[in-house]
């Protein structure tokens, strides 16, 4: 008697289980993200300039924690746009990765429109 080889199957995904709307979040995050990141980058780095009446040592507090958050939200916060906006494009295109897909394009746009809320509410100098 000869021992049968070890083999293993994995059935393959159902054809019913790909995902038809999968373009849906990542397109929206793309042109939600092409209307709001020249603005943001536009406001967020003249946003220093806000402190051209007071010098930088005599603004208020407040004004320059907002300008340290705008400065940190541009730069870290621009790679984590995207990466998260491409991650959401590459994943696969399955019912699986629905959920994770959406919440990476909302991730993505959030840097932006925060710098934006806090562009034109900066606090008095």
């Amino acid at each position: 008697m000869t021992p049968q080889p070890y083999t293993t199957t994995r059935p393959l995904p159902a054809p019913t289980d790909r995902d038809r709307r999968a373009w849906v979040a990542p397109t929206a995050a793309t042109l939600a993200l092409v209307l709001l990141v020249p603005p943001a980058l536009l406001f967020g780095m003249l946003s220093p300039m806000a402190t051209d009446s007071c010098g930088p040592d005599d603004c208020s507090k407040a004004l320059t924690t907002t300008l340290t958050l705008i400065m940190v939200l541009l730069v870290p916060g621009g790679l984590v746009t995207f990466v998260t906006w491409c991650t959401a494009w590459l994943l696969p295109r399955t019912q699986r990765w629905s959920v994770p897909r959406a919440l990476l394009a909302t991730v993505s746009v959030l840097p932006p429109l925060c710098v934006l809320l806090l562009v034109f509410t900066l606090p008095a100098g």
